[in-house]
């Protein structure tokens, strides 16, 4: 009897190395706008953080004088374009309404966009924060007061905070 070898394949086939390839070039499409969407969110959420000391400012003001700060200067805050960060440009207080304006960084998708900050005066004479286009309070637990309006802002729907959106 003769000793005959037989031949192992080593290695992959061509089509098995192609069939990888698109595999992972399909995963990749999919996770890259998933991960561009969390990263701006991650953004937005900067603004939230340097409004949060504006936030407590116009409630102290509330307090002391039972009306909404006109402005930052009033508030007792730095000027809008001194409360900047790496992905906002300005915070700004009108009528106690709060307006954060995004762009230096951040990315293009909501560059110059606005997220805003409306308050409600609650029963208990305290301020209840409405974030964005989420809905406004009951009129029987919350109500805007006489010089306020409600802010939006202009920021694209899928990038704010869930707390932001109806």
């Amino acid at each position: 009897m003769k000793n005959v070898k037989k031949a192992v394949q080593k290695g992959f086939t061509l089509i098995e190395l192609m069939i990888v390839v698109a595999i992972i070039g399909i995963l990749a499409s999919i996770a890259l706008p998933a991960y561009q969407d969390y990263t701006i969110r991650t953004q937005v959420t900067e603004g939230l953080n340097l409004a949060a000391e504006v936030k407590t400012a116009v409630g102290d003001f509330w307090s002391a004088r039972g009306g909404m700060p006109l402005n930052n200067q009033s508030a007792g805050v730095s000027l809008p374009t001194s409360i900047t960060g790496n992905y906002v440009t300005q915070v700004a207080v009108t009528n106690g309404a709060i307006l954060i304006t995004y762009g230096n960084r951040v990315n293009a998708n909501i560059s110059t966009q606005t997220l805003g900050l409306t308050p409600y005066v609650n029963n208990a004479g305290g301020i209840v924060w409405v974030c964005g286009t989420a809905p406004a309070p009951d009129a029987n637990d919350a109500v805007l007061t006489d010089n306020t309006a409600a802010t939006t802002g202009n920021l694209t729907a899928k990038y704010t905070p869930s707390e932001c959106r109806p």
